[in-house]
């Protein structure tokens, strides 16, 4: 059995080595026919193109990992049945659970592996990236940050803190800004309901001014709205919000809860929170899925029906993942359950087709 299971084993690895490649690159071709070419009109130089796409290959592997894994299972079961091996095998008495064991197993350490390079990898490999493409090739600005639980930015004397930005209504929410003098000694202190993006510039509204230039003590100024020169551009702060897809586990779970502790909705960092664990296992239910799917056609098995079977099943993944995850950002579905969603259904999908196969 153990001669069965590293047979097995080794052409799903083979064949896992020559599908993920195969993504990869058309991911990194398509994406650089896109990037490079504004990349170069930005100024950037060869070396840090290079790099960035370096860098990308991370995310471009968790991306691409889960399908390549369907596909594999596919191909594997294909070619072992129009070689008549899996019929050798089932005539030997080896059962279907027994010959789908090595992919089962081997699709659990892939996810196992692919969620530690979403959570420890790709957030430091998209760090990089990022400040490659903005500083090194588009030269701007490097003083807007999305560190931890708040978004900060500065400029000149001024310095601001938000806890939360909302690409939908151009708004930040829970604003304080720090007015300093040359030596760095605070002016004023404002705190603001939130900053609204209108006709170009920043709106201050609800804002509380502190101002501390009386020697002792403060004063204080409420107004309904307060005009701010802030040269903070929405498109920076889409990028920070984007960012967020790319945190860790930890950092997203941080994130929520300070904007929970805040009053603030945070069903949108809860589901990509609970996405980060979710995502990595649909590579052991693709194989789950697959398995089934590969042995009931056994008979006509081979390169082409596993490869239409692959598109047609990661394509439905792909739609079904995508409607819960846009229903667990709105707040319609409890976050846990639009993340798991996809995965629960597709693994009822797997075992259902596993009790139509005939042993």
């Amino acid at each position: 059995m153990n001669i069965l299971n590293r047979y097995i084993a080794i052409i799903w690895l083979r064949l896992l080595a020559l599908c993920l490649f195969s993504f990869v690159s058309i991911y990194l071709v398509l994406d650089m026919m896109d990037k490079v070419p504004r990349f170069i009109r930005a100024g950037g130089s060869i070396g840090n193109i290079l790099f960035f796409f370096i860098c990308k290959l991370p995310e471009m592997i968790g991306q691409t990992a889960s399908f390549s894994i369907l596909m594999t299972t596919l191909l594997t079961l294909g070619i072992l049945s129009r070689n008549s091996e899996i019929i050798a095998m089932r005539s030997c008495g080896v059962s279907l659970l027994r010959i789908s064991l090595p992919m089962l197993l081997l699709g659990v350490a892939a996810s196992v592996l692919l969620l530690l390079n979403a959570e420890f990898v790709v957030p430091e490999s998209y760090a990089r990236m990022d400040y490659i493409e903005r500083v090194a090739i588009k030269k701007q600005n490097v003083n807007t940050f999305f560190k931890q639980n708040n978004i900060w930015f500065r400029s000149d004397t001024m310095i601001l803190q938000a806890q939360l930005f909302e690409p939908s209504s151009k708004m930040l929410k829970g604003v304080i800004i720090w007015n300093l003098d040359p030596s760095m000694t605070p002016l004023n202190r404002i705190d603001a309901e939130a900053a609204e993006f209108q006709n170009g510039h920043w709106i201050l509204l609800k804002p509380h001014i502190k101002d501390f230039r009386q020697g002792r003590g403060y004063t204080v100024i409420t107004k309904q709205k307060m005009d701010l020169a802030l040269n903070l551009k929405i498109d920076d702060l889409r990028v920070l919000d984007n960012n967020a897809d790319n945190l860790s586990f930890n950092k997203l779970r941080e994130y929520a809860d300070n904007l929970q502790h805040g009053g603030y909705p945070a069903n949108r960092y809860l589901t990509m929170m609970h996405t980060k664990l979710a995502s990595p296992f649909a590579a052991f239910v693709m194989v789950i899925l697959g398995v089934p799917f590969a042995l009931r056609n056994s008979r006509s098995g081979g390169l082409a029906l596993g490869i239409a079977v692959s598109i047609g099943i990661g394509f439905t993944y792909f739609v079904v993942n995508a409607v819960l995850l846009s229903y667990g950002r709105s707040g319609v579905l409890t976050p846990w359950i639009a993340a798991w969603g996809a995965n629960f259904l597709f693994v009822l999908g797997g075992i259902w087709i596993a009790m139509t196969v005939r042993n």
